[in-house]
């Protein structure tokens, strides 16, 4: 089947959806939950295939693996999405006019999403079970990475789907191919907005180059800045999870700020990283500090180019700052607005960091780990985006959802 048929095919299968109600929406979710726990041994088999191919050493081998324990985690996820109020046919506002038209902005689905993503095999169950909930039917354009998982994980869900009478065009997994990607960001008569997860270079070229409406997910340059109020218990296990917690996804720490007050509290606030083999970038002023206390082998000097990049590994930059607006410029000049912190224990110093600082997510003495659309209690998320328009931060339900208005009438015309 020629992809702009099956595009073709997934339009008309979208229509389909507003019949489902509610109650059947959920009893499917909760179906696939219970599927992919019993299929567990047939993923897990498949993603052993995609696993064998990439260097364990690689950072992104975490995200792409696999285990029984994720995917319970994944299936817990699915059902707390079956378990949330619809988001559809919610009244955003009402009024009658003077002249007796009745006029009503409701939320309705997008219709067809496309998700282009990469070795991230959790995200075909958490955009489906989204885009199922809001009434929306997908098309994914996963990596080649985790091509045997993404397809055990759609075989899951299509035998659910068929179980249930539903159409399996409502959720269609494209070849993993850049062919297959261009034809998806072209697709105008038949998507209706696409949202790229992975890589700034893969985000950047979807932005580029898609005719499809894009909703950004930009990559994650997080930061933290230990203030010279900061608590410096609460500083290490912050700045510690932030980083080392999983390096590989968008929310990780990639660089910390330090009161120049707190240089003596250096070596005691990082020791936690050199127990988790983080390699530390250090300005001048740091990197004196830690000579001696942080292993010399993990310590190295910081370049230009140690700044405003994400790592995504077992790396950090770690930079002294003079005053607290000088973290504020920094940031602002180096943030990719997805999720900054600050670990201080003065609130005039918190709210005005909370009320300046440009980011979709921006935190008060917690990492910046927590941002995740399950965290946040929206049962799982279909990206994060660091653009405004729209939507901001954590995606769901509600953010996969448009309007339109309904206007009721009774014989009124328009004076000419």
């Amino acid at each position: 089947m020629a992809l702009s048929k099956l595009f073709e095919s997934v339009r008309e299968a979208s229509t389909s959806l507003s019949e489902l109600d509610d109650k059947r929406i959920n009893e499917i979710l909760l179906a696939v939950a219970d599927e992919a726990v019993a299929q567990t041994p047939a993923i897990l088999e498949a993603n052993a295939k995609d696993l064998a191919r990439m260097d364990p050493a690689n950072p992104m081998y975490d995200r792409l693996k696999l285990t029984k324990e994720r995917i319970d985690g994944i299936a817990s996820d699915t059902r707390h999405v079956a378990q949330l109020p619809s988001p559809l046919g919610r009244v955003l506002k009402h009024s009658v006019l003077p002249n007796g038209l009745d006029i009503t902005r409701v939320s309705v689905p997008f219709g067809v999403i496309g998700i282009v993503y990469e070795a991230r095999p959790n995200v075909t169950f958490d955009v489906f079970s989204l885009c199922l909930k809001s009434g929306n039917a997908c098309i994914l354009k996963g990596g080649k990475d985790a091509d045997d998982s993404n397809r055990a994980i759609m075989n899951v869900i299509h035998t659910v789907l068929k179980r249930f009478g539903v159409s399996e065009m409502v959720a269609q997994l494209l070849p993993a191919t850049h062919e297959a990607t261009a034809e998806l960001l072209e697709a105008v008569d038949y998507v209706d907005l696409i949202i790229p997860r992975g890589s700034s270079r893969l985000i950047q070229f979807v932005r580029d180059t898609a005719k499809v409406p894009v909703i950004e997910t930009g990559a994650g340059i997080c930061h933290a800045y230990f203030d010279e109020f900061g608590d410096l218990e609460k500083g290490k296990a912050i700045i510690n999870n932030a980083k080392t917690r999983r390096v590989s996804v968008c929310n990780a720490l990639d660089c910390t700020l330090v009161h120049e007050s707190r240089l003596a509290d250096i070596a005691e606030l990082c020791a936690p990283l050199a127990k988790e083999n983080v390699i530390i970038y250090a300005d001048e002023v740091s990197y004196a500090a830690l000579s001696g206390s942080y292993p010399a082998e993990l310590l190295q000097h910081a370049t230009a180019d140690s700044f405003g990049t994400e790592f995504q590994d077992y790396k950090m930059a770690l930079k002294v700052v003079a005053t607290f607006d000088e973290a504020l410029a920094y940031i602002r000049k180096n943030s990719s607005r997805h999720s900054e912190c600050i670990i201080t224990e003065n609130s005039v110093r918190a709210d005005k960091f909370s009320r300046v600082v440009d980011a979709a997510c921006v935190y008060t003495n917690a990492p910046t780990s927590f941002t995740d659309g399950a965290q946040f209690g929206l049962g799982a998320e279909i990206g994060i985006s660091t653009q405004k328009m729209h939507a901001r931060g954590p995606m769901a339900l509600e953010e996969i959802c448009t309007y339109k208005w309904i206007i009721k009438g009774n014989g009124q015309v328009r004076p000419k």
